[in-house]
């Protein structure tokens, strides 16, 4: 059954679905309020939840939680399909690292490349960097990029690891940071509450990994530990959605790992997000994958997902329309 309406007011959104009021808050927790007056709280994320659908029996109205209705990354449109892929346009010298949006835009880091396109993979604009740009994140108009200038995984330390700092309009560079506390090398970034967290490099016979905690500056912060077991070069990519962390990593097979937001391990998957996770709107992923093909060069494309207590996440396979 789909929501009989649907009222935006501010970041919230509130759905009437006979005679029971769902409002949906700013950091995706659901506020439910029900006829008699009583109210739940549920987390997406832990309920496999991220839309609601209602269901009557004996005893009357009951909830349930459904896929969520796709909408194109973080903006609604009640006329607009969604894509069973994005595909970035063009080729790339380099693998994909990592992808972001703003809702509207998609941001792509190619190790040496950072490209701008549309939400349907047209490019916009593109800038050489230096190598090696590795994940990225998007906050504030900005968009900052993992990245390590010296020996990524040298187990005496021996990385250079930095954030650079672009304007979003039109990548122009703004800003370095030096992150050189990230030991084995920067490679993944994440925003959550004002922090970025950086993650990076893992050698040979370590079974944990490490997450650096900065403020807005940039002034480091905390050392976070994650009881993860070893993944293959440490952590690749990072984002933060539902109350969660999600890590891509590389290996055979590709590791997702799950932590909650104190970095406390919730579940370890084989699933690949080591070229890029991003966390949207109503609990939903943005996941990217890409392929490197001899004297042809890099691709790079997103899919869509949902997160599954047991797998991780799932893709969406279809397409649907968005409900008036």
């Amino acid at each position: 059954m789909r929501f009989s309406s649907i009222t935006t007011i501010g970041v919230a959104s509130v759905f009437l679905i006979l005679g029971i009021t769902a409002v949906v808050s700013a950091d995706d927790q659901l506020l439910i309020r029900v006829d008699n007056g009583n109210t739940s709280r549920a987390t997406p994320a832990v309920d496999n939840a991220v839309n609601l659908s209602c269901e009557q029996n004996n005893a009357g109205a009951a909830l349930r939680w459904i896929r969520p209705t796709p909408t194109v990354l973080n903006v609604t449109s009640s006329e607009r399909r969604i894509k069973e892929s994005i595909q970035c346009e063009g080729t790339y010298q380099h693998h994909l690292q990592g992808v972001c949006t703003d809702g509207e835009a998609i941001y792509w880091s190619f190790t040496t490349q950072l490209v701008k396109t549309d939400h349907n993979g047209k490019l916009l604009h593109k800038v050489p960097v230096v190598n090696h740009h590795g994940d990225l994140c998007f906050h504030d108009g900005q968009l900052y990029v993992a990245v390590n200038l010296g020996k990524f995984n040298d187990p005496e330390g021996n990385a250079d690891s930095w954030v650079y700092v672009y304007d979003a309009q039109s990548l122009t560079e703004l800003a370095k940071h030096p992150v050189q506390e990230v030991f084995h090398g920067a490679g993944g970034i994440g925003y959550r509450e004002d922090r970025f967290f950086v993650v990076g490099g893992l050698p040979n016979g370590f079974t944990e990994n490490y997450v650096y905690e900065y403020d807005r500056n940039f002034t480091f912060q905390k050392k976070h530990t994650i009881q993860s077991g070893h993944t293959l070069l440490g952590i690749q990519t990072a984002t933060f959605a539902v109350n969660r962390c999600w890590f891509g990593c590389y290996g055979d097979p590709k590791i997702l790992l799950v932590t909650d937001a104190e970095f406390n391990m919730i579940g370890r998957h084989e699933k690949d997000c080591s070229l890029g996770i991003e966390g949207l709107t109503a609990g939903r992923l943005l996941v990217a994958s890409g392929r490197c093909q001899k004297d042809k060069g890099c691709t790079g494309m997103v899919r869509f997902a949902i997160p599954d207590k047991t797998e991780g996440f799932t893709i969406e396979e279809s397409a649907n329309d968005i409900p008036q």
